[in-house]
């Protein structure tokens, strides 16, 4: 594995005069296309309300159906369904809305990588040209004016299906963070039976 060093900007100093002009958005930042701090500002703070708004309606609404279906039930109160629910709610939600909210997600990630420095492998079934088999490196060059610019554009050049690019990930992320509360919970019912027992 090679690292891809521009010396123009090699130490710490650099680093920190950078981040404070794109903050400021003054200066001469090494590239025109770098957006401001300011100007992502609200695509930001607009995804992260959404995202608390879904994530929260969502956990409500599945404790207020959990307490529902709890009320008609008169089984003797089990130590698990004080806590699991409340997980299961907390994953459902955060899972809703990272779902819904993946195409501004998307955008604010193209947003805040443009003008930066960044190359990314072409796993979209592209290969190389020239040499052999391996995916080819791409540099994001993308110039975008702002938040709706960049949701026009991805949908006028890729379609529908450019904002869900990496939605395997998400995917894979949530299933295994599901597999895991499943078994957390399949390990401490068998542990109560257990203590319950002896």
């Amino acid at each position: 594995s090679e690292i891809v060093r521009d010396e123009s900007s090699s130490g710490l100093l650099d680093c920190l005069r950078e981040g404070l002009a794109r903050l400021l958005g003054v200066g001469a930042p090494h590239s025109h296309r770098l957006l401001p701090l300011s100007r992502l500002l609200f695509p930001a703070a607009l995804h992260a309300v959404l995202r608390y708004t879904i994530s929260t309606s969502i956990q409500r609404a599945m404790m207020w159906l959990h307490q529902r279906t709890k009320s008609q039930q008169l089984d003797s109160p089990d130590p698990l369904d004080a806590y699991f629910p409340e997980l299961a709610a907390g994953w459902a939600g955060s899972l809703v809305a990272d779902v819904v909210l993946f195409p501004l997600e998307t955008a604010l990630h193209r947003l805040s990588l443009q003008g930066t420095r960044t190359i990314i492998d072409a796993t979209d079934g592209i290969l190389a040209t020239g040499g052999g088999n391996s995916p080819m490196v791409l540099p994001v060059n993308t110039q975008y004016d702002g938040l709706s610019d960049c949701l026009s554009a991805i949908r006028r050049k890729e379609g529908g299906a450019g904002f869900y690019r990496g939605f395997g990930a998400l995917v894979m992320q949530y299933a295994l963070h599901g597999v895991l509360l499943a078994a957390a919970r399949s390990l401490l019912r068998v542990l109560l039976v257990e203590a319950k027992a002896g």
